[in-house]
């Protein structure tokens, strides 16, 4: 059976990944496409959720640009609840006060469609993985190919294959069939009373007939930016509160929802708005939900290697996909010397950097490290794994055989950071993220369209084992949430709920963790958890996500 799984997804895998590949832009240089919302042109469909029926309107495929570069891409689908036309109620909200949940699919920074209801993959996907540049796409009609194909090529098969599936918390064979039965984000947002707006992207792997790249950096953000100006901009003539966009994302996606929030109405994008005919209208959102970002890549690799440094295997491609929790020596791979050195040096990168951020916890503390990665940081980085685990213990999950955690009397007193880290294991090889034969999906997302990949750090170029260049270094600002902080040239979401399992290794558990502290520190509503047992994915906890919501828009 899993051997019949595994074909379809290599069949399926392979044939998204030609059609990202090859596909052309389709500007059409004489036709403006219209930005007025047209509230005639719509489907009604009805899908079940729990034994009740919602009726809802579907406005799909609508241009949000009026010069789009990539139609296919550069387009949203919007779903109202039919009782907003009858001037009925939803959960207490109405045409006017319901807030527009805004949710992308894009994984990998790969180009994404709108989602739909009847195929909605809104991140709640089973992680298969150990993929250095994402992973599998979701299946037919949730609009993202997260890596390029399920054999991307490149070393350790970066930038293809599946990423970690998420199934068995302690580490066994992942339950394939969750693929078939996971729960649909947009359904559930509807039957909560929200407005739904599913925009698609650009992203990296398109190329014209000419063979020129259109949808790398910073061309996700933009288009997102265009879809929540569009929103603003149909506000009076449209159901649902405009001043109460919350987007939300997984992955790559959790890192352009955050980046989205980060950036509202920053100039820096103005130039790539206008190219591609945005209205005029603000970017700015109410709020953020962001599921394990892939962000803050000028320090995602020496925050990686400060958390892995020291574990010196990793999953082969293929067989190490499944995370088997006892491997053969025929399924892992050992870094080698180099790799090793680049690990330490990546490492030390990083105590400077956070020492940089001159973060505090709540209660003033100062958060530093010292030369060895040890320091008041850490600690608070442990707090929040020790947190999870309490969380997981009050709600009666057995933590007994749970070696690295200290218990006491029904709480959890400490931990042992170093073997926790080696519980979870390292996925990828150092440069993890701007590797440095440029075969990742980031060095990818920072080629140009003349040049499929770039470095994108100092470390990565300085160090590069193939002919490279750096990317533009205003680019790499533009994609960097945490560089819009603290400056005038940006209008903040002011709330955000940020999410990163403990057992996530795609990314360093330190980068969402300094992103909600940067946000607390500069004064913004954070709610940040570490999921216990939780591999990466999203949309796990979507109840918890809409009371959350719930809470801030009623």
């Amino acid at each position: 059976m899993m051997k019949k799984y595994l074909l379809l997804l290599v069949v399926f895998v392979s044939a998204l990944d030609i059609n990202a590949k090859q596909g052309t832009s389709q500007t059409e240089k004489d036709k403006i496409y219209d930005l007025n919302f047209n509230s005639k042109k719509y489907t009604t469909e009805e899908s079940e959720l729990n034994g009740k029926t919602i009726v809802y309107r579907v406005y799909k495929n609508i241009v949000y640009v009026s010069n789009p570069i990539d139609k296919k891409y550069q387009c949203m689908n919007i779903f109202i609840p039919e009782e907003y036309f009858k001037g009925q109620t939803v959960n207490d909200y109405n045409k006017d006060s319901a807030p527009i949940f805004l949710p992308n699919n894009v994984g990998g920074y790969m180009p994404a469609t709108p989602g739909t209801v009847a195929n909605d993959k809104s991140q709640d996907r089973p992680q298969m993985g150990g993929n250095r540049g994402g992973g599998m796409p979701p299946m037919p009609g949730g609009g993202s190919n997260r890596n390029g194909g399920m054999n991307g090529g490149g070393k350790g098969n970066p930038g293809g294959g599946m990423p970690p599936m998420g199934g068995q918390p302690n580490g066994n064979m992942p339950m394939i069939p969750r693929m078939m039965g996971r729960q649909n984000t947009i359904l559930q947002a509807l039957a909560r009373g929200y407005v739904v707006a599913s925009p698609g992207a650009r992203g990296r792997s398109l190329q014209d007939k000419n063979g020129t790249y259109y949808g790398k950096a910073p061309a996700f953000v933009v288009d997102l930016k265009a879809a929540v100006r569009y929103l603003r901009y149909n506000d009076k003539v449209m159901p649902g509160n405009a001043e109460r966009i919350i987007s939300n994302g997984t992955s790559a996606g959790g890192a352009l929802s955050a980046l989205l929030g980060a950036s509202g109405n920053s100039k820096d994008y103005d130039s790539y708005l206008k190219e591609i005919g945005a209205a005029d209208a603000n970017d700015n959102i109410f709020a953020v939900s962001a599921y394990c970002p892939i962000t803050n890549l000028d320090h995602a690799d020496a925050a990686y290697e400060w958390l892995f440094n020291g574990v010196n295997t990793y999953p082969k491609r293929g067989m190490g996909m499944f995370n088997f929790e006892k491997q053969s020596k025929e399924e892992v791979n050992t870094l080698t010397d180099k790799e090793i050195d680049v690990s330490n040096k990546l490492k030390a990168l990083f105590t400077p950097y956070v020492n940089s951020l001159k973060l505090t916890t709540k209660d003033g503390t100062q958060l530093t490290l010292d030369n060895e990665g040890n320091g008041t940081f850490k600690n608070y980085v442990m707090s929040f794994v020790i947190a999870s685990a309490q969380k997981a213990l009050n709600g009666g999950t057995d933590l007994s055989k749970i070696s690295w955690l200290t218990i006491e009397n029904g709480k959890v007193t400490g931990m042992d950071f170093n073997k926790y880290v080696q519980n979870i294991k390292r996925q990828k090889s150092p440069s993890a993220f701007d590797a440095l034969d440029l075969s990742t999906a980031e060095t990818i997302e920072f080629g140009t369209s003349s040049v499929n990949a770039q470095h994108f750090t100092t470390f990565g170029l300085e160090n590069s084992t193939v002919k490279s260049t750096m990317a533009d270094v205003q680019i790499i600002k533009m994609m960097n949430p945490m560089s819009y902080f603290g400056t005038t040239d940006a209008t903040p979401a002011k709330h955000w709920r940020i999410r990163h399992g403990t057992i996530d290794r795609d990314g360093s558990i330190a980068i969402p963790i300094i992103l909600a502290t940067k946000l607390q520190n500069d004064g913004y509503d954070v709610d940040i958890a570490l999921p216990w047992n939780t591999p990466h994915s999203g949309d796990y906890d979507l109840t918890e996500l809409f009371n959350w919501i719930d809470g801030l828009c009623k």
